[in-house]
């Protein structure tokens, strides 16, 4: 990797509108992502929708599969500014639909247009500021793109706390829906300025958006699963979504990617396995710490706020790691870390120590997601041929949601399963599910770096 230039910033050579436009965005994202987490415990008792809490976070992911998909075609062919035209359109229909809810089945679909227009936006933000930035800035862009989880980190739990307590829950979506036009305003410029890409004169992928939408379709299909009236049809719709999520995503990822093949396959699938054990468990720490607890809203969110903030300092440690060998201890650190915060978290919960351990080892959670998940995003560039960088970076966002779709699923399933009457919800499992899935990460890192530095020729959707 080309060393960067002395004193050169970010912000410098004509990049400071698309730097600012592009934090500004993800900073809103990460708002209403950690918003809703906070706030998702008043929702599902003001719709009685405890049932369908899991699908609130996983049927946003499941949709984003398609949105990245349509993304990455869109980047790769048009231009980032297209995708993020459809996708700031998509996230703020969906935001509307949500706080306008009168059920909870009209808000799990405002979700899902949520989750279209955040996967067409992530996609969009990943690849256009990419390519506004020169390669030796990228592990300084994606740690200030982690960085700009904090200062949302940090208030939105308790801004989100307080719109529920004044205004109500649709007040959370609803702020959100009015500011991102704003956030939009200040990107969308900056990415249509931008030359047409490399892969311009190629016809669009069709067929691989049809895989992405049936990907979705089995991510549902888990989902749904657990909320069958008849028992026994149960098991047949769960292996069927299963196997056609897994016979989509062999279509959809880097060939190799499901066993974790050495080079960009195994960074493709250590970004499924991180991000589906920190957001499913995230989804369900603020449910444990008010039901199991008796916390509040605001108090609860003190946990979320600890996991981003340590997720901020892993990060800026990361972009501070030159040499190959200390960045490849710091990814395998990374995971380890997400081991230890969530069996710590999960023992905490089970022997009802003090609610404080539990914030503590979510907080070392965080700091572990912060080591790790931006040496993944620099790794993915690193591999990724010019004209491929949309297509792996979509690769790379859509193992990330598929699995973490995959997951809360599966955790929807395991509370449903374990549900007593009037008992709070038990969660304990799904934490032990993702310290699993972090264990798994920790494992197969070393495979990420043995195919050498170049841009690899692994291609997508050519089997797994």
């Amino acid at each position: 990797m080309q060393a960067p230039v002395k004193n050169e910033s970010l912000f410098s050579q004509g990049r400071t509108a698309a730097c600012i436009g592009g934090i500004a965005l993800i900073s809103l994202l990460a708002f209403e992502a950690i918003a809703v987490a906070a706030a998702m415990p008043a929702v599902a008792a003001a719709l009685g929708g405890l049932d369908f809490y899991a699908i609130a976070f996983g049927g946003t992911l499941a949709t984003s599969v398609v949105g990245m998909a349509l993304g990455g075609e869109l980047c790769d062919r048009h231009g980032a500014s297209r995708s993020a035209w459809l996708g700031l359109a998509a996230f703020i229909a969906g935001l509307l639909a949500a706080g306008a809810a009168s059920d909870m089945y009209t808000l799990v679909l405002g979700r899902l247009l949520q989750g279209l227009g955040s996967g067409l936006l992530g996609v969009a933000i990943y690849v256009g500021m990419s390519r506004a930035v020169p390669s030796a800035l990228h592990p300084k862009l994606f740690a200030m793109f982690a960085g700009a989880w904090v200062v949302p980190a940090l208030v939105g739990p308790g801004i989100a706390a307080g719109l529920v307590h004044a205004f109500g829950w649709r007040a959370v979506f609803l702020a959100v829906a009015a500011v991102a036009p704003v956030a939009g305003a200040l990107l969308l410029p900056a990415l249509s300025r931008q030359a047409a890409p490399a892969g311009a004169a190629e016809p669009m992928r069709w067929r691989r958006l049809g895989w992405s939408v049936l990907a979705a379709c089995g991510a549902l299909a888990l989902h749904g699963g657990s909320h069958l009236p008849q028992a026994q049809l149960m098991p047949a719709l769960l292996a069927i979504g299963f196997a056609v999520a897994v016979f989509a995503a062999r279509r959809l990822l880097p060939a190799g990617s499901l066993r974790a093949a050495e080079g960009l396959p195994a960074v493709v699938a250590m970004r499924g396995l991180i991000a589906a054990a920190f957001f499913a468990s995230e989804a369900f720490v603020p449910l444990i710490l008010t039901t199991r607890y008796r916390w509040s809203l605001a108090e609860a969110g003190l946990a979320l706020t600890a996991g981003a903030l340590m997720w901020s300092v892993g990060s800026a440690t990361q972009a501070r790691l030159r040499a190959e060998t200390a960045r490849r201890r710091g990814l395998t650190a990374g995971f380890v870390a997400m081991t230890v915060g969530l069996s710590g978290a999960l023992a905490a919960a089970g022997l009802s120590l003090h609610p404080a351990w539990v914030v503590a080892g979510w907080a070392l959670n965080g700091l572990g997601i912060g080591l790790s998940f931006p040496m993944l995003s620099v790794l993915t560039m690193k591999l990724s041929r010019p004209d491929e960088q949309g297509s792996n970076a979509s690769a790379l966002q859509l193992s990330d949601a598929l699995s973490s779709s995959v997951a809360l699923a599966l955790a929807g399933m395991l509370m449903h399963a374990l549900a007593r009457p009037a008992a709070p919800p038990d969660a304990q499992p799904i934490l032990a599910l993702s310290a699993l899935l972090a264990l798994a990460g920790a494992w197969i890192s070393p495979r990420a770096f043995r195919r050498g530095s170049g841009p690899q020729q692994d291609g997508v959707g050519t089997g797994a």
